[in-house]
């Protein structure tokens, strides 16, 4: 079962049965075609971060925030080539943006750092082929738990 989910809500919009010998990526079209998604954001683990879904969202006139992972070959490594140079000295007077925080629970502390580029620029470069409807930024994550 494939669900879309209002966070701000806390209800369910809808849900797509994942057929057997199937899996979320062949359910997930059909699940985001009964949504209207206009002025939406829609976020996607993984498991949904496809060109294709990209631009199902985009032509449903809907935002994405998809997690990239190694799946997707070059766009990955660019990404991770790139917030390598940013993150150095030399890459500096490349613009990003930056938030850190952490939470105190379940008996640990939560760090995570975030940051983010949107020069449109780069975001060419990374999106050369135009397959990523919409491509605007890019971001990575890094958390990390201590105890106590």
């Amino acid at each position: 079962m494939v669900s879309a989910w209002a966070a701000a809500s806390h209800l369910v919009l809808a849900q797509r049965h994942v057929a057997e010998h199937s899996n979320e990526k062949t359910a997930l079209p059909f699940l985001l075609e009964q949504l209207d998604l206009v002025g939406c954001i829609v976020s996607i683990d993984a498991m949904g971060c496809h060109a294709k879904i990209a631009r199902q969202i985009k032509e449903q006139d809907g935002e994405y925030v998809l997690a990239l992972k190694a799946n997707q070959g070059t766009l990955y490594q660019d990404v991770v080539d790139l917030f390598a140079d940013a993150l150095t000295p030399q890459g500096a007077d490349l613009l990003h943006d930056y938030h850190a925080g952490q939470d105190k629970g379940h008996g640990r502390v939560e760090r995570r750092q975030y940051w983010t580029i949107a020069d449109p620029e780069v975001i060419a470069y990374l999106n050369v082929k135009e397959a990523w409807s919409g491509l605007r930024s890019v971001g990575m994550e890094d958390r990390g738990a201590a105890g106590g």
